[in-house]
């Protein structure tokens, strides 16, 4: 009976330190990634979210952790504990890089169009954002879960444990190297979403000033603010819907390859 119950003991503490391993990874992960991360859900949900994930793929990840954990001593523990915190931030980061290249264009579009002066409000982030801006950001968030492509960022988690099996550190000089790849992908991608803006405030300032020279007695620019406006937003009618797409293709191709 004694030895049955040491063995048991041990069985347990086993699982449930590799259970919060995975926990570890899991949780840093969710708590930046676009959608989970949202400052706007309590920090308390996103807790219990990371816990009811991390409970939900133990069986599938709890023996790869086992496998890989060499001992129980405290340094180990703590290494094991450190590197997933890393890995699962460094994952969230790399999500988190798309909504950050999204809100720097749009807000580009609110200037292009003459919107950029109306107060915003925090959404997705902490910094208050243009109306349009956080109309892009929202639709792009809500769409990840309309879509049903959240489970994509729980079967890129599950697949990480391939490309960087538990306890092992990344690399600085690679993880860089990967950021900073990720992050020229998504403002190229952003840039496009918001190429149709930049051909407009071109093309009508231009205009603008073409007119303000022939007629300088005029405040041109003045009268002509209304009219950008309209024309931007009529515009932004037009080509939201495509833009958006374009922007979530990118984003989803991510999540399924990595």
């Amino acid at each position: 009976m004694i030895s049955g119950g040491l063995f048991f003991s041990t069985f347990s503490s086993s699982v449930l330190l590799a259970v919060f391993l995975l926990f570890c990874r899991i949780g840093a992960c969710l708590m930046i990634i676009p959608g989970f991360g949202s400052s706007r859900i309590p920090v308390r949900v996103r807790l219990f979210i990371a816990l009811s994930v991390s409970l939900a793929l133990a069986p599938l990840l709890t023996p790869t952790i086992q496998a890989a954990l060499p001992d129980e001593q405290l340094a180990t523990v703590a290494w094991f504990i450190g590197a997933e915190l890393l890995t699962g931030a460094f994952i969230g980061f790399l999500g988190r890089a798309f909504i950050a290249a999204l809100e720097t264009m749009a807000t580009l579009i609110s200037m292009a169009i003459g919107m950029s002066n109306l107060p915003g409000m925090p959404i997705e982030g902490v910094d208050a954002l243009p109306p349009v801006a956080n109309l892009f950001t929202v639709t792009a968030t809500a769409m990840v879960f309309i879509s049903n492509q959240h489970w994509e960022i729980l079967k890129g988690l599950v697949a990480s444990y391939d490309a960087i099996p538990a306890g092992m550190p990344l690399a600085s000089v690679t993880g860089v190297e990967k950021f900073a790849e990720q992050l020229s992908r998504t403002f190229v991608l952003a840039l496009r979403v918001c190429s149709p803006f930049i051909v407009y405030t071109i093309v009508i300032n231009l205009a603008i000033g073409l007119v303000n020279k022939l007629t300088p007695s005029i405040p041109v620019y003045f009268i002509s603010l209304p009219f950008v406006i309209a024309g931007g937003l009529y515009f932004l009618y037009l080509v939201i819907v495509e833009a958006s797409m374009v922007f979530l293709d990118g984003y989803f191709t991510w999540l399924q390859t990595g």
